[in-house]
């Protein structure tokens, strides 16, 4: 479950505490990394997802928060990169999002693999598997491309080196999946999740130099394990290596690593990028949970909690497009009827196990408050309409149920079900969530209604 608060774009500041220091740093930041993905400098300012909450965020030299915003399309940002006077940013499950630096998405693609992870310089694109999440074992031929190459569309226009191939062939997406970056000559650097490896190629896929950390004296292919007690969950043995990658202002390479063999412990290591050579590593300790170079080339952490405490919900936006859809009984039931309600809109279908789980918990929450002051308009995405009315009878909502038909995804954009959209009285959006979080996420949900009903 990831909650958003709403709003496109704002303006905000921000106060900002590094690890404890009483003052604020030199201006002159450029962020590398906040907490485990890379970060991107465009417009002079460097932006950073923060997945925790489903938005993009950007700071200033001085690391103080001057934009963020949040979207359908950001249920889970990993990455981001520019693209030329673009966002390029990274979903979870893989699939990539354009937004202009105001928020508003330009572009969206499915990935070339299970789940890509995307880097960009100029108007070049490349994806590589994700170390973020791989969605399932799954084989490949030994002459599968390890790098795809991309135009600004998204489209697939070069394959560049080979995946390596593991004793255990289901074991390919996890063996080569890894961090990326991308240098503004077009060389590529990519570094494993699971080796202890970080190597370069040329614009036209020519390996130019790998480098290693030597952190284990030998280094084991993953391998699947035994389930504990004769359970059915896939385990696998592996060394998590490689975090991600960021070509700094500088044109040094910044490689955040593991330091240990679950990356519990973090390094970052500054690499030469003509050579390869180690020139400087730094450990990280349990609160250095952002990584920063200055203008003179010297790296700063300090605490992602702390950079982003300032940071204030931007202005609300109306909740577009305003729908005008069926209910059980045929009749047309608007956005507009809602008004003057805070109104929780929910997407679910029969299918969605998170669904089930989630109705009940929705029930009683709308039993909670009165008519005139809460609604919930919860959304059938369901194509079958048989298993939409089963699911009906089986749990006997008392709130209004609609029918969408099977086309709220492409008129809401959202990642996955169930998603839910928070509405104040004026229609509009108080917040996003993604997903079910259960008990926790209810009673943080009834406090933020109550005290939207109160207010004035």
């Amino acid at each position: 479950m990831r909650r958003a608060l709403g709003g496109g774009a704002g303006l905000v500041a921000a106060a900002l505490l590094a690890c404890g220091r009483p003052t604020p740093p030199p201006s002159g930041f450029t962020l590398l990394f906040l907490r485990r993905s890379p970060a991107a400098s465009l417009g002079g300012l460097s932006w950073a997802p923060d997945p925790d909450h489903s938005r993009l965020v950007a700071f200033d030299g001085r690391l103080r928060v001057t934009r963020s915003f949040t979207s359908p399309r950001l249920a889970n940002p990993m990455a981001v990169a520019s693209l030329g006077r673009m966002l390029l940013v990274t979903e979870r499950t893989g699939e990539a999002v354009v937004f202009d630096t105001s928020g508003h998405p330009v572009r969206e693609w499915e990935g070339p693999h299970l789940a890509s992870l995307y880097a960009a310089a100029g108007e070049r694109v490349v994806a590589v598997r994700s170390p973020y999440y791989i969605p399932q074992f799954a084989a490949e031929p030994d002459t599968a491309p390890l790098i795809r190459v991309l135009d600004t569309l998204g489209r697939p226009v070069a394959g560049l080196a080979t995946i390596h191939l593991p004793p255990v062939p289901f074991l390919a997406q996890l063996v080569n999946a890894g961090a990326v970056a991308v240098a503004p000559d077009g060389s590529i650097y990519f570094a494993p999740l699971v080796r202890d490896e970080i190597r370069k190629y040329a614009p036209g896929g020519a390996a130019r130099w790998t480098t290693r950390r030597g952190l284990f004296p030998t280094e084991a292919e993953p391998e699947f394990l035994p389930a504990k007690g004769g359970g059915r969950d896939i385990r696998v043995r592996s060394a998590l290596v490689n975090v991600a990658l960021v070509l700094g202002p500088d044109g040094r390479l910044y490689a955040l690593g593991s330091d240990d063999s679950a990356a519990t412990n973090l390094r970052v290591d500054v690499v030469d990028t003509s050579s390869g050579a180690i020139l400087a590593t730094r450990h990280l300790g349990p609160r250095e949970t952002a990584v920063a170079v200055d203008a003179r080339g010297n790296l700063a952490t300090f605490d992602a909690d702390s950079l982003l405490a300032g940071t204030t919900s931007p202005s609300r936006e109306p909740f577009t497009p305003a729908f005008a859809l069926p209910d059980l009984r045929g009749d047309t039931v608007t956005l507009a009827q809602f008004a003057g309600r805070v109104t929780l809109v929910n997407f679910w279908a029969s299918w969605c196990d998170p669904c089930r789980d989630e109705f009940p918990h929705m029930a009683q929450l709308y039993r909670e408050f009165d008519r005139k002051d809460f609604d919930i308009a919860a959304i059938s995405d369901d194509v079958d309409s048989r298993k939409m009315l089963a699911f009906v009878r089986r749990f006997g909502p008392p709130f209004p149920i609609l029918v969408g038909g099977g086309r709220m995804r492409q008129t809401y954009h959202y990642r996955g079900l169930p998603y839910s959209v928070l509405l104040d009285r004026r229609g509009r959006v108080i917040e996003r969530i993604f997903g079910f979080g259960g008990a926790a996420e209810f009673r943080d949900l009834r406090e933020t209604i109550a005290n939207e009903v109160r207010a004035p």
